[in-house]
C-alpha cells in the first residue's frame, strides 16, 4: 500500500506565506519551516551551553520541523484573519486538528508513533515546544527585518508586533539571540563580509 506522507510534505514549498502583504522576497512554508528548525535548535543550544538548562535542542528541532505541517491542507491563514476574535481562532485549531489526523493517516503504520506527536502538537513537553513557538515568532520578526532592509515599509508594523510579543516572552535566550545575531539581518552582504 501506498503511503503519500513525504509526497504532501514535499508540496509546503508550493504554500506562500505572507499573503496579505507585499514581499520583495516571497517565502513559502517549507523554508519558514526549515527556519524555525534551525532557530529551534539554536535557541535550545543557547539555553543548554549559555544559560545552563537541560534542553534536548535536537528533539526541539524536530518539533519545528513539522510545526506547519498541516498547512498542506489548510494553507498558510494570515495571523490577522486567525487571531481575528476568539471564535475564528477556535474554529482554525479545530481545522487544524482535524488535518493533523488526515496527514497523520498518511503515515505508514510502523512510523505513526514516532510522528503522532509532530504532527498533532501533542508533544508532552511544553518546556521544548516554547523553543518552537519562540522560533515561530523570531522567524516573523527576522522576515520583518529583511524585508525592511530591502526598503519595503509594509513589514514596519509587523516588525513591531513580532518585537514586542518577543519581548514578552521574557525568555533570556531569545534575548540573547537578538542581541548577538539579529543584527546581521539588517545589513548587505557586503556590510557582512567587512566585519568578517
Amino acid at each position: 500500500m501506498a503511503h503519500h506522507f513525504l509526497a504532501y510534505l514535499y508540496r509546503l514549498q508550493h504554500i506562500e506565506r505572507w499573503s496579505l502583504m507585499r514581499n520583495t522576497t516571497p517565502e513559502n512554508v517549507a523554508q519558514h519551516s526549515y527556519h524555525v528548525a534551525l532557530l529551534t535548535h539554536v535557541l535550545g543550544t543557547v539555553a543548554r551551553e549559555v544559560f545552563g538548562r537541560d534542553v534536548d535542542s535536537d528533539r526541539a528541532a524536530a518539533y519545528a520541523l513539522f510545526h506547519d505541517a498541516t498547512e498542506v491542507f489548510t494553507g498558510d491563514i494570515p495571523t490577522p484573519v486567525k487571531h481575528h476574535n476568539p471564535g475564528i481562532l477556535a474554529h482554525f485549531r479545530e481545522i487544524e486538528s482535524l488535518a493533523a489526523e488526515r496527514l497523520l493517516a498518511t503515515v505508514p503504520d510502523e512510523l505513526r508513533g514516532v510522528y503522532r506527536p509532530f504532527l498533532t502538537g501533542e508533544t508532552g513537553d511544553a518546556e521544548l515546544y516554547k523553543y518552537v513557538k519562540a522560533a515561530d515568532l523570531l522567524d516573523a520578526y527576522l522576515k520583518c527585518l529583511s524585508e525592511l532592509s530591502a526598503g519595503n515599509r509594509e513589514f514596519a508594523t509587523a516588525r513591531r508586533q513580532s518585537e514586542e510579543k518577543l519581548r514578552k516572552l521574557e525568555m533570556p535566550e531569545v534575548e540573547w539571540l537578538l542581541d548577538r545575531l539579529a543584527p546581521g539581518f539588517e545589513k548587505t552582504i557586503d556590510e557582512l563580509s567587512e566585519e568578517e
